[in-house]
Formats: structure tokens, sequence, C-alpha cells
């Protein structure tokens, strides 16, 4: 063996090395709470070093958890409304994004640059009048009143644009020659063109959504309207702050959002969208 090679093994090494010291940093909260989940009320979990392999697994604290409280109602309740926030956000950015991509007209800058803008607005500056206006609309404690902030977001429209202004101009082109109205424009032609990048907003909503804590907390107060944060944050008081109890619920709270994104993964490929087109 080479020096040369020698030298590009050891430097190759000691990279994985470092990177895979930061990843068991990053990951050690996670690692910590499911080994809490699966510890026996005789462990200690507080003890230095920590323990990270448990020396009496159990899965009572899982049983308790569902047992005790109705997480089989907060699941479905989150499962509604991150589906709903997904498909509408989908739908209603795409709807937005297309036409600033792909339309001259008149104030087409202007108005991309005030729906940007709104990012640096944080959220609870508009907490209030949402709130309001969600009562005056008669959707306080209702799915879609737990939607109705996130029915669209200036992010999901910005992510689209970029992604619809890389379609080339042939295609659409050729698309209102076959007499393609813009509706059936954007809904054959350049949505499956976009798929990765409304993979990726699908999957930025669906995190956004199933972990949001603040604003169901504020427009529900009827438990049976509760989602999964709102669930788990009741464990406190139900089990007076029993840690291995609420990892348990903490545990059954993210597991949907990590099998989510592993099924969706496979569906963030580059569309090869040039391929139709004779250069």
């Amino acid at each position: 063996m080479s020096r040369i090679r020698q030298a590009g093994i050891w430097r190759d090494f000691r990279m994985y090395a470092v990177l895979g010291a930061i990843a068991f940093v990053m990951l050690f909260p996670l690692l910590w709470l499911v080994s809490t989940s699966f510890k026996s009320p005789t462990e200690d979990i507080f003890q230095f070093p920590p323990q990270l392999l448990p020396s009496q697994p159990t899965f009572q604290n899982f049983v308790t958890v569902w047992q005790s409280n109705p997480f089989g109602q907060y699941l479905w309740n989150s499962t509604i409304v991150a589906v709903l926030t997904v498909s509408l956000n989908l739908i209603f950015c795409s709807l937005a994004a297309y036409p600033l991509a792909r339309l001259d007209f008149r104030g087409r800058d202007l108005i991309f640059s005030g729906i940007i803008s709104t990012i640096m607005i944080p959220f609870q500056i508009v907490m209030i009048p949402l709130y309001i206006l969600t009562v005056q609309l008669g959707l306080r404690n209702t799915y879609l009143g737990v939607i109705f902030p996130s029915l669209a977001s200036a992010f999901g429209i910005f992510l689209l644009r970029q992604a619809f202004q890389g379609v080339p101009k042939e295609i659409e082109e050729a698309a209102r020659m076959d007499g393609c109205s813009e509706l059936g424009l954007w809904w054959n032609v350049m949505l499956p063109a976009v798929r990765p990048a409304l993979v990726t907003l699908a999957i930025f909503v669906f995190i956004g959504s199933w972990s949001d804590f603040l604003w169901p907390l504020i427009v529900l107060d009827r438990p049976e309207y509760y989602t999964l944060p709102l669930g788990v944050a009741t464990l406190a008081g139900t089990f007076s702050l029993d840690w291995r109890l609420i990892a348990a619920g903490s545990i059954i709270s993210i597991a949907p959002v990590i099998v989510f994104f592993l099924f969706m993964q496979r569906y963030i490929v580059p569309t090869d969208t040039s391929s139709g087109v004779k250069g």
C-alpha cells in the first residue's frame, strides 16, 4: 500500500470519526429519551454517567400512558390536522407560486416581495388577531381552527416558485399548443415537474403541524380535540412529572414523524424535466 493511499485512508477515517462524534452528540438526547421510556421504576434515570441501556427494560410505561389517557384520540386528531394541513398547504402554495413564476402581469415582483417579507413577522405578533378572527368565524375547538393559520406559508410559496422557474419553457409551450388550459397546465405539467419540491414542502409542513403546541393550546380547550403535543403536556400533571411516562408519551408523539420522513424521502429525487426538450 502506497504512502499516498495510506494518507487518504487516515484522512477519511478522521473525517468519519469527527462526523460520527457530532452525530452522536446530536442524537444523544433522543437516545436518552428512548432509554428513559423503557426504564423500570426501580432504575435511576438521573444517574451520572447516564446509562443508555436499561437494566430492566419494560413496556409498562407505554401501556400506562396509553391506558390512562386517550392517546388514540390524540393520535387521530394529530393525523387529521397534519394531513389536512399538508394537503391544503400544497394546493394553496402551488396555486400562488405558479402565476408568480410563470405568468407575466403587472405588480408580480411587488406581490412576491410582500409575501416574502411576511417571513420576518413572528407568529406571536399575529397570534391575537388570528385568534379573534378564528373565534369570529366559529372555528374555535375545531380541526379547521387548528389548521387555519397554516393554510399557506410564505416559505412554501417561495420554495415552489423557485421550483416552477426551473421548469423549461418549451414544455409549457408544448402543453399550450395542445390546448391545455392554465389550470390544466398547473395540474398536469407543472406539479409533476416539481415533485421533489412538493415532497420537501410536505415534510416541512407535516413536521411543523405535528409538533405545533402554541396555536392548538390557544384555540382548543376541549380534550377531545387535543393533538399529541397537548396530550403529552397533560402527562406532567397526570403523573406528577414521572419522566419515564412522559418519555414514553414523547416517543409515541415523535414516532409518526420519523415514519413519515422515512416514507417520503424516497420521493426526494431530481425530476429531469429537460429530458423531453431537444437541445
